[in-house]
C-alpha cells in the first residue's frame, strides 16, 4: 500500500496542473468538510429523529421490539425528540459538545437489536446482514462523523488558550 501512496503522490507532485488542482480540492475540503459533517450529520438526525414521534419512522418496530421493558407510546417519541435534540446541538457551535453527549447516550442503544434480535439483524449467517442490520451497521459512519467533528470544537479557541 505505501508503494502505491508513493506513486500516486508522485503522479500529483510531479505534474503542475494535478498539483494545482489537488491542491485546490484539498484545500476546500480541510475548509469546509466538518462544516459539511456537522450539517449532514444535524439533518440526519434531525429528519430521522421527527418521524418517531409522529408516527412514521420505519424504525419504530425495530424500537418496541429491542427495548421491550419500555413503553414505546412514550419511548418512541422521547427518543426521537432526544434525537431532534441532538441534530439542533450540531447546529450550533456552543452544543456541538452536548449534541455528542447525547448521541453517545443514544448510540450505545441503537446497536442492542445485534444482540438482543440477531433473527432481525443477520441474514443465514453471521455475517449477512439484513436492511435493519445495514441500518444500525451504518451508525459506525455516524459515530466516526462525531469523532471528527468533536476533534474540532476546540480549534477556534486553540490561539486564544491551551
Amino acid at each position: 500500500m505505501k508503494l502505491i501512496q508513493e506513486k500516486v503522490d508522485r503522479l500529483f507532485y510531479s505534474n503542475k496542473l494535478l498539483n494545482k488542482l489537488d491542491i485546490a480540492i484539498t484545500s476546500w475540503m480541510k475548509r469546509y468538510g466538518v462544516l459539511i459533517c456537522r450539517i449532514s450529520l444535524a439533518i440526519i438526525f434531525i429528519w430521522v429523529g421527527i418521524l418517531k414521534p409522529i408516527g412514521v419512522s420505519a424504525a419504530n418496530e425495530l424500537v418496541t421490539k429491542t427495548v421491550y421493558w419500555f413503553n414505546p407510546s412514550w419511548f418512541i417519541p422521547l427518543l426521537g425528540w432526544w434525537e431532534v435534540l441532538i441534530g439542533i446541538c450540531l447546529l450550533y457551535k456552543p452544543f456541538i459538545r452536548l449534541g455528542i453527549l447525547l448521541m453517545a447516550l443514544q448510540m450505545g442503544g441503537t446497536f442492542l437489536p445485534m444482540i438482543l434480535l440477531p433473527d432481525i439483524v443477520y441474514g443465514n449467517h453471521w455475517y449477512v446482514l439484513t436492511l435493519e442490520g445495514q441500518y444500525i451497521v451504518k451508525n459506525l459512519a455516524l459515530i466516526s462523523a462525531a469523532i471528527v467533528i468533536g476533534s474540532q470544537v476546540r480549534d477556534d479557541k486553540k490561539n486564544n488558550r491551551k
